[in-house]
């Protein structure tokens, strides 16, 4: 039988077109429907999820959900745990158990011995009377703006699981940050600086970039780390300044690589890694100019910086309230780059060393803020990823191992009803055991103090709505003012 077709299949060939492979092909063709059928499956379900504009993903957004109290966070991070017992949690009891063993002791992550009384006094400070350890007087001073929860409670004992849970809502899978979560959720009001800004001293802590990862929201929404212990700008921020081209010459260069890369980018169906490289090109371009002045503390009055303190933790508050006060969302002011409250031996000697390195600074940071009016709408937040055991570390029984069963944390600003304790560890300080409140729960009281209710602020990732408390949480409603 005769071929009737051309020998030519022209008639049948695909226009080739730049960018245009046969992925794209398989992918348009295949899915277009099913997408289509998908979005009107999904449009009217009303996840609550911020509509994110992919020209300018960082716009500052209305809080979605309830009219937000908070505007900012500020989390110190007390990174390597802080012994609740030594700190903010007194329990007069282990001086009667004093060298002997507890009547209940829970599993330990490291051999211990008897029970381990605080070398330090604790006393009765402000109207409110809470009582703070002697190596805490300066945030003593302002313990009326505080509400601490003597009753926080993890899941794991080991580091690298607990600053996951406490940065990201989760041990061990990549997920997004809570400064992402945020930053994502609410924008910033700055786009000439990052909208979440990481600093620690030293270098990374462990896990590094992980404690301020977007996972799986754009990349734009991840934390900007900035070593603090350095005071140039080129060495707090690498590349900050372009030295041998003009502002303008840069202006023309970037204008150009942007459209380019907007080309490129259509022909992807805007690709959220490529637009996250875009923003960054206009982040770095932008924060040439108001980087400089807004980390140069020298800026500040003597009686400002006298507030503060000296050492590298004063300068990062400084810093920190500088950011907020320029519209930037999350502050992230990390104790060190090692673990420096992970204070296995010569917990007397090293605790009150690392009290008295940030002590002054936090006071500072938090009268420093009512000053301005910028309190009401700052929310922070002093946590570590656990704490630490009533009990001593064997062998050499002047410390104490990780403690996940209960220890404390606290908010202040931001809505937050200050001069109050919420929830208790038992008598020794080991178990939380009035109004637990799990890391899930810190979180979703967080997120609704910035206008979230946290079970609707959702992404949607690989067919699943993720959240930042995964399928937990819960709104104490008595830290809310």
């Amino acid at each position: 039988m005769k071929n009737d077709l051309p020998c030519s299949h022209s008639a049948f060939r695909i226009p080739r077109s730049p960018g245009f492979s046969r992925r794209d092909l398989l992918a348009r063709c295949g899915l277009g429907l099913g997408s289509l059928a998908l979005g009107e499956l999904l449009a009217g379900e009303g996840r609550g999820a911020p509509v994110v504009d992919t020209g300018r993903p960082l716009a500052p957004k209305a809080a979605p959900h309830f009219p937000a109290k908070a505007k900012h966070v500020i989390h110190i991070f007390a990174n390597g745990g802080a012994s609740q017992v030594d700190t903010f949690d007194p329990k007069p009891a282990l001086a009667k158990y004093a060298g002997q063993p507890l009547p209940v002791t829970p599993a330990t992550e490291r051999p211990t011995g008897a029970a381990y009384p605080s070398p330090f006094k604790f006393a009765k400070h402000g109207q409110c009377g809470t009582e703070v350890s002697e190596i805490f007087p300066h945030v003593a001073s302002v313990i009326d703006e505080i509400a601490f929860i003597r009753s926080t409670y993890a899941d794991l004992p080991n580091h690298e699981p607990s600053l996951l849970l406490m940065n990201c809502g989760e041990a061990r899978l990549i997920r997004p940050s809570m400064g992402s979560w945020i930053t994502y959720g609410l924008g910033s009001e700055n786009q000439n600086l990052p909208a979440f800004v990481v600093m620690c001293p030293g270098g990374y802590p462990i896990q590094a970039s992980q404690n301020w990862q977007a996972g799986f929201l754009p990349g734009v929404f991840q934390g900007t780390y900035v070593d603090s212990q350095h005071t140039e700008l080129e060495k707090l921020i690498e590349n900050i300044r372009h030295h041998e081209a003009s502002p303008a010459e840069q202006r023309r260069q970037l204008d150009l690589v942007g459209r380019l890369n907007q080309r490129h980018q259509r022909q992807r169906h805007d690709d959220p890694q490529l637009e996250a490289r875009i923003q960054s090109f206009e982040l770095a371009f932008g924060m040439q100019s108001e980087a400089a002045e807004a980390f140069d503390v020298s800026r500040e009055p003597r009686h400002v910086l006298d507030l503060y303190g000296p050492g590298v933790h004063a300068r990062q508050a400084l810093v920190a309230r500088r950011l907020v006060e320029r519209g930037v969302r999350y502050v992230q002011l990390w104790h060190g780059a090692g673990q420096p409250w992970d204070n296995h031996d010569a917990i007397e000697v090293n605790h009150r060393k690392l009290a008295g390195e940030c002590d002054q600074a936090i006071g500072g940071l938090i009268k420093d803020l009512k000053q301005r009016g910028l309190l009401d709408e700052t929310l922070i937040l002093w946590a570590g990823e656990f704490g630490r055991t009533p009990v001593a570390e064997l062998p050499a029984a002047s410390g104490r191992d990780h403690n996940h069963y209960g220890f404390t944390t606290w908010l202040a600003g931001g809505g937050v009803k200050g001069g109050q304790v919420y929830g208790a560890t038992d008598e020794f300080g080991f178990r939380a055991v009035e109004n637990r409140l799990h890391v899930h729960d810190l979180h979703a009281t967080m997120l609704r103090l910035l206008g979230f209710d946290h079970e609707r602020f959702t992404f949607r990732y690989a067919g699943r709505d993720f959240r930042l408390t995964d399928v937990h949480g819960r709104v104490v409603e008595e830290l809310l003012a």
